[in-house]
């Protein structure tokens, strides 16, 4: 693999993939591609399915408005904390073994889940959901990158992963509120089941084997500290949230204040650790090297962008228009073809113009989208107020993920494929709770202080004071997104010569 210009010379060595044994490419390459896919589609729809399925869950189970955090929360929690951890060792065990065992422990997890007799029982499905999860998704994105080669198959390759990435999340909210309406709750875990052992015959047959070389140790010290780490600042900013409308956020509470610091603590020591031992978790030069250092950051805070249009889009719905649960799933409909089609054409674009002025105008249309959102009342209609910002997002979005999965992985080496792979979902992962956090809080917020400023309206305001919060929410979202585009125009530097460098085949396992 070919090293970019901005890469010191004392790191080629570093980066260089082992010699090709293989000089033709993978036959099966493009079914990989389809186990691949369908596996990222259920980590990716998985975040999301059981959100119109929550109140069903609740009332199934006696779950409390307390606890229904942990519905969603156990799976991100896990997922985002073990998530480095499963990228090296998919590195280490080998990505085809590891991407099964995944496969099989999330079927296992998801049916645990959907046979749940109680909510314990279900809040430990959904976290060890997110630990399958964390080994099974840097193992298929590491899978994606050592099996093309081709820069133009490798741009395809990426525009499918990059398209069900951006819009596994709205064919989640659809699927959920579908299975919940005419089936149960239940089913949106259940279907996992049938779908991931399929999957797991597919991979046997179709992917590949590939591992790292070299150093093969684990680095006990820097997974602990880094898992901890992460769960602990996920949690700390799940407890900062505010519990409900009339409640305030708990950002200086002492409760908050002993887990952000705890979490500073542990990343602190991860990063101290990562420089000291012989075989780091998360080499510097993984996340020190420029461009995948800009893609890392950009994901992270597109991931806190974007969670407002998901998460208040779908409480406008349900809440403010009294759509029903299958409604509001088909509502987010446009956004997946939305994202289909800008994926297809950013797949196209990608090796003619390179991946800045795909990403720049891309996050820049989202923040336009997501300003547009913040026009509506409790009176707009979904046609007029909703669906071109929808259209708008979804395509800024495509411009973004798939461009943005291809310069986080550029001339990372085989080696280290897996664990910059869980970079990227990390990040995301990471902004998600972030944006759970931050943007309930605007949003609580926002609608508090106007019921305080028309209380003369009484309950007849509720619907306006939602609104205002949702919409405050869509505001500081755009602002993230441009904030994404800046750090995209200034850092990024890799340009379309070197994503039409190819790459050398490795061998075939």
């Amino acid at each position: 693999m070919a090293i970019p210009s901005d890469v010191q010379l004392d790191s080629l060595v570093e980066f260089e993939d082992p010699p090709a044994v293989a000089t033709v490419p993978d036959p099966t390459r493009w079914r990989a591609l389809g186990v691949i896919a369908i596996a990222q589609l259920m980590v990716v729809l998985d975040a999301s399915i059981v959100n119109l399925a929550l109140p069903s869950a609740k009332a199934s189970l006696g779950i409390s408005d307390a606890n229904q955090q942990w519905v969603i929360t156990a799976y991100t929690l896990s997922f985002g904390g073990l998530l480095l951890l499963g990228g090296r060792i998919a590195d280490y065990v080998g990505r085809k073994r590891a991407f099964i065992i995944g496969l099989i422990g999330f079927a296992a997890a998801s049916a645990v889940g959907g046979l749940a007799p109680t909510q314990g029982f279900l809040f430990a499905a959904r976290g060890l959901q997110g630990v399958f999860a964390a080994l099974l998704a840097p193992a298929a994105l590491s899978l994606l990158t050592v099996t093309f080669h081709d820069p133009k198959e490798r741009a395809k390759a990426f525009g499918v992963y990059g398209g069900i990435s951006g819009g596994g999340a709205a064919i989640g909210l659809l699927l959920g509120g579908v299975l919940t309406e005419y089936l149960s709750w239940r089913w949106c875990l259940l279907v996992n089941t049938p779908i991931a052992i399929a999957a797991v015959f597919m991979a046997i047959r179709w992917v590949h084997e590939s591992k790292a070389d070299g150093d093969t140790r684990y680095d006990v010290a820097g997974a602990f500290t880094a898992t901890l780490g992460l769960v602990t600042l996920v949690y700390g900013f799940t407890k900062a949230a505010p519990k409900g409308l009339k409640d305030s956020a708990h950002w200086t509470d002492p409760a908050t204040m002993v887990w952000f610091a705890a979490a500073a603590i542990l990343l602190t020591a991860f990063f101290l650790i990562e420089k000291r031992v012989s075989n780091p978790l998360l080499p510097m030069r993984v996340l020190l090297d420029r461009n995948r250092g800009a893609s890392y950051l950009v994901s992270l805070i597109t991931g806190i962008g974007l969670f407002a249009m998901f998460l208040f889009l779908g409480l406008y719905l349900q809440v403010i228009l009294h759509y029903s649960p299958v409604k509001a799933g088909f509502a987010f409909l446009p956004f997946s073809i939305g994202i289909m089609l800008g994926a297809g054409a950013a797949a196209q674009l990608l090796p003619r113009v390179g991946p800045k002025p795909l990403i720049v105008p891309g996050l820049i249309a989202g923040s336009v989208g997501l300003l547009m959102l913040t026009r509506l009342t409790p009176d707009s209609a979904y046609a007029t107020h909703v669906l071109l910002p929808m259209l708008i997002i979804s395509v800024g979005m495509a411009f973004v993920f798939i461009p943005v999965s291809s310069t986080a992985l550029h001339a990372i080496g085989h080696h280290d494929a897996g664990v910059a792979s869980a970079m990227i979902n990390t990040s995301q992962q990471v902004g998600g709770a972030l944006g759970t956090a931050l943007l309930n809080t605007v949003a609580v917020t926002a609608s508090a202080a106007y019921l305080t400023a028309h209380d003369a309206m009484g309950r007849a305001g509720v619907p306006a004071a939602l609104t205002e919060g949702y919409t405050r929410a869509f505001a500081v979202g755009a602002g993230f997104l441009f904030a994404a585009a800046l750090v995209a125009l200034f850092m990024l530097k890799v340009g379309k010569e070197a994503v039409l460098e190819d790459d050398a085949p490795v061998p075939l396992g």
